[in-house]
């Protein structure tokens, strides 16, 4: 089966895998979740170039990451919150009868 060969980037633009979104580290899980809904709203709604497409998916990775990035942060921060749970509050020293049990 022949292959198609992949179409080169225009000149004036990075390769998509030096496409650096460096804003996007300054958002708010809420900030990046929103902007990603519009992403995703105006490539399902069609009619951009497909220059723009790509420019929206690239962007829409960006936001999706650092959404995983904001819920990874919120996971690793309740399992410690459990894991302190479980050895007792912190800071509090435990009464005789909790010793006891």
């Amino acid at each position: 089966m022949p292959t198609t060969p992949e179409p080169s980037a225009a000149p004036d633009s990075p390769p998509p895998a030096q496409v650096d979104h460096p804003d996007v580290a300054a958002l708010t899980y809420e900030q990046a979740r929103d902007e990603l809904v519009q992403v995703v709203a105006r490539l399902e709604a069609g009619g951009a170039s497909l220059e723009e497409s790509l420019r929206l998916w690239e962007r829409g990775e960006a936001l999706a990451a650092r959404c995983q990035q904001w819920l990874d942060g919120a996971r690793e921060r309740l399992a410690a919150v459990r894991a302190a749970d479980d050895d007792g509050p912190v800071g509090r020293t435990p009464t005789p009868e909790e010793d006891e049990r």
